[in-house]
């Protein structure tokens, strides 16, 4: 009886350790691309351990909320003129905003993230699709620069396209919204246009299939035009 007993502590001990060593080894395998100026631990939170977890399918909608974001970035309706008609999408790049034009020299304007040094573009081209909580996909280009990359992410909070996709059509870029808001008003993507959760839901429900967007040149850090 006391050597079953023994035996039987001996196996728990032996679990724990196991499990110890499963968790470690998974802090090992996180990766950090220094070429990124946000870490994939932040684009890709570990998930936390719940006592009971809830099933969700897709949220209704993610807050990122304003404190974090200088006032300049955040969503307001300002003096803009424009030779572009109402309901085009101007992307300032080197000032990092977009504009939606009102009309009658009004816009509403958004803080956004623009592309890093070599991924900046400009050019003129219209919305072909849009998606709430799209999957992400990442393009061949980018699996090649990051290797370590995954082929799939479900849309949901963790997506790094966040709540809202804005497809421009001929290119490979988005505009989208991001879990990362720290990185509003920063040059930090692959050429997409990111912006607040908040801000991308607010988009989508004025732009239309079809959008022009014209994307502005950063003349000090052109990469190409489109």
């Amino acid at each position: 009886m006391a050597n079953n007993r023994l035996s039987g502590l001996g196996s728990t001990i032996f679990a724990v350790s196991m499990l110890a060593c499963g968790s470690a080894g998974a802090q090992t395998l996180a990766y950090n691309d220094p070429a990124v100026p946000f870490p994939l631990f932040q684009i890709f939170p570990q998930p936390q351990v719940q006592q009971a977890p809830q099933v969700q399918q897709r949220p209704v909608e993610a807050e990122q909320g304003d404190a974090e974001t200088p006032a300049h970035l955040r969503r307001q309706i300002v003096s803009y003129a424009s030779r572009e008609p109402a309901g085009t999408i101007i992307i300032d790049t080197p000032n990092t905003y977009l504009y939606y034009v009102l009309g009658n020299g009004q816009a509403v304007r958004y803080g956004i993230g623009v592309g890093r040094d070599g991924f900046r573009w400009s050019g003129v081209k219209a919305i072909d699709r849009k998606a709430e909580w799209p999957d992400w996909v990442p393009p061949a280009e980018m699996i090649a620069r990051q290797p370590y990359l995954p082929r799939f992410v479900a849309g949901g909070p963790h997506n790094p396209l966040g709540a809202r996709a804005l497809y421009l059509g001929g290119t490979i870029y988005r505009i989208h919204g991001t879990n990362v808001p720290s990185s509003i008003g920063q040059r930090v993507s692959s050429g997409c246009i990111r912006m607040l959760n908040e801000d991308v839901t607010d988009l989508y429900e004025r732009a239309r299939i079809g959008t022009k967007v014209v994307v502005l040149p950063d003349t000090r850090h052109m990469a190409s035009r489109l």
